[in-house]
């Protein structure tokens, strides 16, 4: 019986795996193939950078403790990490999405304060993108943070939410 057990979670989890690889890129809560698409073409930009809304970059991290936020990420980086801050323009509509293609924390601070996010989808079987985090902002400047990388280069793409 033990055997019969073991053999039936086994094809359960299994199941379970190959039905979260088909999901893939589907399982977000919202369509990211424009991510896709710039991804793809993403130009290697340096932390401390203007993102542009409506594009990516290739942005080159640096050892957390060298990253400069101007305020200290939500979630505490571990030390061994690496992170960047870049500025972006809001939009009038003042709503942002941004994506990344690896595991690393963001934080969007405006007029001095983090902003809490609006929207979160994340998603480890979609190849090439990993989270889309939405912000609603006052138009005007604003700062990015990443934090929390595992590698030193990460994918970023600003967009207007559809």
């Amino acid at each position: 019986m033990k055997k019969v057990v073991i053999s039936l979670f086994v094809i359960l989890a299994a199941t379970s795996f190959a039905m979260a690889e088909e999901a893939g890129c589907e399982a977000f809560k919202w369509p990211v193939t424009r991510e896709q698409a710039l991804f793809a073409a993403a130009p290697e930009t340096p932390s401390g950078t203007m993102l542009a809304v409506g594009a990516a970059a290739d942005l080159a991290l640096v050892p957390v403790d060298k990253a400069g936020f101007a305020v200290p990420p939500e979630r505490a980086p571990a030390s061994d990490t690496f992170g960047a801050v870049a500025s972006v323009e809001v939009p009038p509509e003042g709503a942002i999405q941004i994506s990344l293609s690896g595991e690393a924390w963001v934080d969007v601070v405006q007029d001095g304060h983090a902003i809490k996010s609006a929207g979160y989808s994340g998603v480890k079987t979609c190849p090439g993108i990993r989270k889309s985090v939405r912000f609603k902002l006052a138009p005007g400047p604003a700062t990015v943070q990443f934090s929390g990388a595992k590698k030193a280069d990460l994918k970023v793409a600003v967009l207007a939410p559809e």
